[in-house]
């Protein structure tokens, strides 16, 4: 296979072959003034924002949005993360929104939702196991922390609906996922069991495989032509399963056995399908993720009562691409076009502070960066002079002066897997709904 594509910054599985081996304090204090070239836009930006404090006014934002999209401007930033869940607890409380999806793969999010749904499985270990390699920066205390929070809401809170956790991400096909598939035939279609157990005999993870080594495996130890069979195979079960249709006479719970199962197919088939693209069709590989991530999150939407926080990279969560060359067409695209207003999406962005990153694609462990005051000319630093160290910013009813500004393509921080120093062209207007801005941010703490 031919891996001469440049390591791309963007995030998990946003990656060539070769990259993917390579496995707060939010309160409001007034900042102090600067004289600032973007005078116009900044007395505008101040009419608009509001302190981090006021969640109250970011819930006004969200309004009756089902889905919520919530972006991160670094995969491992400490705030970021605590940011998530700081929100998410508000939108619980106030909203009613009952899940939390996060760009994890679907059979991660099978393990974690067990243990926030019913207390089976031990959290630590799951994200020990599940969150490494591509995934290595999700294994924070910030994650467990909140994870451990939703368990402990669900106990405490057993009359109400209850919370779950979906991973909408297709990087690790594990076996959650094929274990439900079988489940399901073992009840209701055993006659189909011969025909499908050769199909996913040879995809199938075995107990205790771990998602990194799994994946650079995936990539590197299979042709090309072994991966498309392995996603011929995944396709041709979901389809033995589809065209059986539903059991007859098995009422309601037949008929979510039978959703239940065809889902964890395609999230089989996702996976396999996504790993079958050759690196010449890159962008068509980007397009096909971000679809399935959309694909996934509406389909939870459906079947799941309860509204969605989706968090995720900017650049998934976005309405436009940073680099449309390689990353065709975001997730966030995809949802606003499929849930028209029921999605609304918030950028984070931030000024200064530290970071963690793997160095280069050889790299096996990350390294904490310090990121430097933003320069001038790029987004963050006017943002950065706002009169709230802290703030949140409706862009869709932003005073005139400040949506011209915001309109305007300008370099934007995004840090993916990999430490670099690139900043890419971004109209926040027309990327967000909404935007949260972050004076400093620290490094995740991985585990």
């Amino acid at each position: 296979m031919s891996h001469t594509r440049p390591v791309s910054r963007r995030c998990l599985l946003g990656l060539t072959s070769a990259a993917v081996l390579a496995s707060g304090t939010f309160g409001a204090g007034a900042a102090a003034a600067r004289t600032s070239p973007a005078a116009g836009p900044l007395d505008a930006l101040n009419r608009g924002a509001r302190p981090l404090r006021d969640m109250g006014a970011l819930g006004r934002m969200v309004g009756g949005a089902r889905v919520v999209g919530l972006g991160e401007a670094s995969h491992s930033g400490h705030e970021f993360f605590t940011l998530k869940q700081r929100v998410f607890r508000h939108l619980v409380a106030t909203k009613g929104f009952t899940t939390f999806a996060l760009e994890a793969s679907w059979s991660t999010g099978l393990r974690l939702d067990a243990y926030v749904a019913r207390g089976v499985g031990d959290p630590a270990q799951i994200m020990r196991d599940e969150f490494q390699g591509q995934y290595v920066f999700w294994n924070t205390e910030e994650y467990l922390d909140l994870i451990r929070w939703m368990r402990r809401y669900n106990v405490a809170h057993s009359g109400r609906p209850q919370l779950r956790f979906v991973g909408i991400d297709l990087g690790f096909p594990g076996k959650a996922a094929f274990d439900q598939v079988f489940d399901y035939l073992a009840a209701y279609r055993p006659e189909l069991t011969d025909a499908i157990e050769p199909l996913y005999a040879p995809l199938r993870p075995e107990a205790g495989t771990e998602a990194g080594p799994w994946i650079a495996n995936q990539l590197f130890a299979k042709s090309a032509t072994e991966r498309k069979a392995d996603a011929d195979a995944a396709t041709s079960a979901l389809a033995l399963l589809r065209d059986r249709g539903r059991p007859h006479g098995s009422g309601r719970h037949g008929r979510e056995a039978y959703a239940w199962a065809v889902q964890n197919a395609t999230a089989l088939a996702q996976s396999f399908t996504g790993y079958a693209f050759p690196d010449e069709q890159f962008p068509e590989r980007m397009r096909y993720r971000d679809q399935a991530m959309a694909a996934n999150t509406t389909w939870w939407l459906r079947h799941r009562s309860g509204r969605i926080l989706l968090a995720s990279n900017n650049g998934h969560i976005a309405y436009t691409s940073d680099n449309p060359a390689e990353f065709p067409e975001p997730a966030g695209a995809v949802l606003r076009r499929r849930l028209g207003d029921d999605y609304v999406n918030i950028g984070l962005t931030f000024n200064e502070g530290t970071v963690n990153a793997l160095p280069d694609h050889t790299a096996q462990q990350p390294e904490t960066y310090t990121v430097a005051p933003a320069p001038e000319g790029h987004n963050e630093s006017t943002l950065d002079k706002v009169r709230y160290r802290d703030f949140s910013i409706d862009l869709r009813t932003a005073p005139a002066a400040a949506r011209t500004w915001l309109d305007t393509a300008r370099p934007t921080r995004s840090f993916g897997l990999y430490w670099s120093t690139d900043a890419p062209q971004i109209a926040l207007g027309r990327s967000y709904d909404i935007l949260i801005h972050l004076h400093r941010i620290e490094a995740g703490h991985l585990r």
